[in-house]
């Protein structure tokens, strides 16, 4: 069994380079052979990227995420450009909206959203989106700039009407662990609806723990937990399951069967 952690703040967990390789090796030794390490600024990263170079199962998404909208860094469009030329650079994200905290200005956030989505479009890469109560402003601009690269809805939280709704543009939806809570009935009735081939998983280490690890910090390793929560909610085994989350990660970062 292999699955594929389509979204994890690495450097979040631990910011120690050892830390975070060992973190690493307790992943692989729980079938996670495959992470998309994940940073909200460009100077995040670069640290993170540097600490991983050597960990060949870490792919990197590179971008400036909602959070930090009043200081992106100077050039930071020339910046994504060349550091999404890096080994292993497969996404630019997180990018997207955030109303729920006060990052700035609505309107900025949209500029900074839209101007990523034109680099990715430049770049022809695929998206990370974060949405927070953002839903319906993502979508109308998503229709506009998304290109057939595609994107991720990464830790989908809206109900299975947005997700129809999204459907017609080429998007995943990634789910996190708080699938595994009882309380989130919309998430679960959206699992069951969508097709299958349009799921992936994700940690958001050091957010969203499983249910069963509840008051501690996430970590790739607990992936498992959500995979199982799919797996139940389609009624299909964990590991039919966990090969057909494993391929919709290959396919929606455009990589190779053997990656």
């Amino acid at each position: 069994m292999q699955l594929f952690d389509s979204h994890a703040h690495i450097g979040l967990i631990h910011e120690d380079q050892m830390e975070q390789l060992l973190i690493i090796q307790l992943a692989k030794r729980k079938s996670v052979t495959h992470i998309v390490s994940i940073c909200n600024s460009l100077v995040d990263f670069e640290h993170v990227y540097e600490n991983l170079r050597t960990a060949s199962s870490v792919y990197h998404a590179v971008g400036v995420s909602p959070s930090e909208v009043t200081n992106p860094g100077l050039n930071w469009e020339h910046r994504i450009q060349t550091l999404s030329q890096l080994d292993r650079v497969v996404a630019i994200g997180e990018i997207g909206l955030d109303y729920y905290r006060n990052y700035g200005d609505k309107g900025s956030q949209v500029e900074l959203f839209i101007r990523q989505l034109d680099l990715a479009r430049t770049l022809q890469m695929p998206v990370i989106i974060h949405n927070r109560e953002a839903g319906r402003d993502i979508l109308d601009i998503l229709k506009n700039r998304l290109s057939e690269k595609g994107g991720i809805l990464h830790c989908y939280s809206e109900d299975y009407e947005y997700a129809r709704e999204a459907l017609e543009l080429p998007l995943y939806f990634s789910f996190a662990g708080n699938i595994t809570y009882k309380n989130v009935k919309h998430l679960h009735d959206t699992i069951a609806r969508l097709p299958m081939d349009r799921i992936l998983i994700e940690s958001e280490s050091p957010f969203m723990v499983p249910a069963i690890y509840k008051g501690k910090r996430n970590k790739p390793a607990y992936l498992v937990e959500t995979a199982q929560t799919v797996a139940d909610i389609r009624g299909i085994p964990l590991e039919e399951a966990a090969d057909a989350l494993y391929r919709n990660s290959l396919r929606a970062f455009h990589l190779p069967e053997n990656a």
